[in-house]
C-alpha cells in the first residue's frame, strides 16, 4: 500500500506562471508557436527538468518528447501522461500547457517522496497540436500514432514557406527514434476544458469519454474581379457575395442539426477596396459528436457553397484538410479517473470534448481517457484564458491518483 501523495499546488502553479513568460505577450497570454525559436526554449526547459528528477528523454524523427521514468518492472509499457507546450498566437498560459506541466507536477511528487511505481512512467510533449503555425493540427500523435506519415509532416509549410521538417531541424529537435516504436500501456492527459460547462455547474473537474468528430476544409470560391463603380450589380461575379450567402447557410446547417460550425480564416482577393473581391479563400470547421450527423452537415454545407457560387456565376472549390472521426475513450481509463474523484470526495460530472487533442490519436493506439479542468466563463485561445492555482492542483492531483490506480492493476 501507498501512503497518500500530495500534489504541490503551488509548485505547479509557479511552473505555470514561469514557462508562461516564454513568449509572454503584453496582454498576458502567451505566442509560442510551434517549432519556433520560443518553442525551442520552453523543450529545452522541459529537458532540463526532467531529466533532474532522473528521467531519460527520448525524441523521436516527429520531435516529439518523452521523458521517462524508470518503475520496478522495465519490461512492462510505461503509463503516460501528456499534451503541449506550444501555443495559439494569442494563446492562454494553461491550454496544453497544464497536461504537461500537471505531469511534471506528478512526477517531482513521486520524486520527492521517493515513489517507485510498478511500471515505468512517460511524459510526453507532442509536436504542434495547436496547428496555428502548421496546418492540420495534432500533427505529432497522428504521426505517432500513424494517421499522418513523417513525410506529410515534414513538407507542411507557414504561411512564410518554411517547411514544418525544415523548422524542426532549426531548433534541432529532431529525434532518431520512429514515431510509435515506445508503446503505452495507457495514456491520460489533463486539459482545461475550454468550454463553460464545468464553470456554469461549479464544478472543478470532468471525467472526458470521449472527442467529437471534426473535419476541416480549405475551400475557394471563384468569381471574377471588375470595377467597383462600373460594373451593374446584375453584372457582377461577386466571390464576396457568394461567400457571404454560403457562410450564413453554413451557420444555420449547424445550428440545425446541433452541431459546430467555424469559418476561422478569410482572405479575398485581389484585395482592392474598388475592385469586386473575384476570389475568396477560407478554411471550415465542422464537429459534432456523432459521425453520421457530422457527414450530413458536411453534406449540405458543399451544397450550400455549391448553390451560393452559381448563383453568383462563380465556381467553388472544397478540399478536406483533416477528418477526425468521433472517438470514444477506454472504459477501464475512465474508470480510474472516476474512482480518483470519488476517493477525493470532488462533485464532478462526465464530459465530452468538444475540442481535437492529441488523445483523440492516442485513442487508436492505446488505453485512453481525458481529465478536464475547470477554465473560467470556458475561455480558451486567448489570452485572457484563466483558471485558478486550487483547480489546477486538483486537476493534477486526480491525474496522480488515476495513474497510480491505474500502475496497481498490475
Amino acid at each position: 500500500m501507498r501512503a497518500n501523495l500530495t500534489i504541490d499546488s503551488r509548485r505547479l502553479w509557479d511552473m505555470l506562471m514561469d514557462t508562461a513568460a516564454i513568449g509572454g505577450t503584453p496582454k498576458g497570454g502567451i505566442k509560442r508557436l510551434s517549432l519556433s525559436d520560443e518553442d525551442r526554449r520552453v523543450r529545452d526547459w522541459f529537458r532540463r527538468e526532467c531529466e533532474a528528477l532522473g528521467c531519460t528523454v527520448h525524441l523521436d524523427t516527429a520531435g516529439n518528447m518523452f521523458a521517462v521514468r524508470p518503475g520496478k518492472d522495465m519490461t512492462k509499457k510505461p503509463i503516460a501522461m501528456g499534451s503541449h507546450l506550444d501555443t495559439q498566437p494569442t494563446g492562454g498560459k494553461f491550454d496544453g500547457i497544464l497536461g504537461v506541466l500537471g505531469g511534471l507536477e506528478v512526477l517531482k511528487t513521486l520524486h520527492q517522496a521517493g515513489y517507485e511505481t510498478n511500471a515505468p512512467l512517460c511524459l510526453v510533449n507532442w509536436t504542434n497540436e495547436e496547428g496555428a503555425r502548421f496546418s492540420p493540427s495534432m500533427v505529432g500523435s497522428a504521426v505517432y500514432a500513424g494517421a499522418y506519415t513523417q513525410a506529410q509532416m515534414d513538407a507542411v509549410t507557414d504561411k512564410d514557406g518554411i517547411t514544418q521538417g525544415a523548422a524542426l531541424e532549426a531548433i534541432g529537435y529532431r529525434g532518431t527514434d520512429r514515431p510509435g516504436a515506445l508503446a503505452f500501456q495507457a495514456y491520460f492527459e489533463i486539459h482545461i476544458e475550454q468550454g463553460p460547462i464545468l464553470d456554469e455547474e461549479d464544478l472543478s473537474v470532468g471525467i472526458v469519454t470521449g472527442i467529437q468528430a471534426i473535419k476541416w476544409f480549405n475551400c475557394t470560391i471563384t468569381g471574377r474581379e471588375s470595377h467597383a463603380g462600373t460594373t451593374p450589380m446584375a453584372y457582377r461575379r461577386d466571390a464576396l457575395a457568394a461567400f457571404a450567402e454560403a457562410a450564413q447557410q453554413v451557420r444555420q446547417i449547424a445550428i440545425d442539426h446541433g452541431g459546430l460550425a467555424t469559418i476561422g480564416i478569410v482572405s479575398a482577393y485581389p484585395g482592392s477596396p474598388n475592385i469586386i473581391p473575384g476570389e475568396m479563400r477560407f478554411t471550415l470547421d465542422m464537429r459534432h459528436h456523432a459521425d453520421a450527423v457530422l457527414q450530413t452537415m458536411v453534406t449540405s454545407a458543399k451544397a450550400a457553397i455549391a448553390e451560393a457560387a452559381t448563383r453568383h456565376h462563380a465556381a467553388h472549390d472544397v478540399q478536406p484538410l483533416q477528418d477526425s472521426p468521433a472517438q470514444p475513450f477506454d472504459p477501464a481509463c475512465i474508470a480510474v479517473v472516476r474512482a480518483a474523484t470519488e476517493k477525493l470526495g470532488l462533485p464532478s460530472r462526465e464530459i465530452t470534448s468538444g475540442a481535437g487533442h492529441d488523445a483523440m490519436y492516442t485513442a487508436r493506439v492505446c488505453p485512453t481517457t481525458m481529465i478536464f479542468v475547470r477554465c473560467a466563463e470556458g475561455l480558451s485561445h486567448n489570452e485572457a484564458e484563466s483558471a485558478t492555482q486550487d483547480d489546477c492542483g486538483t486537476g493534477a492531483q486526480v491525474l496522480l491518483e488515476a495513474v497510480l490506480a491505474y500502475d496497481a492493476r498490475g
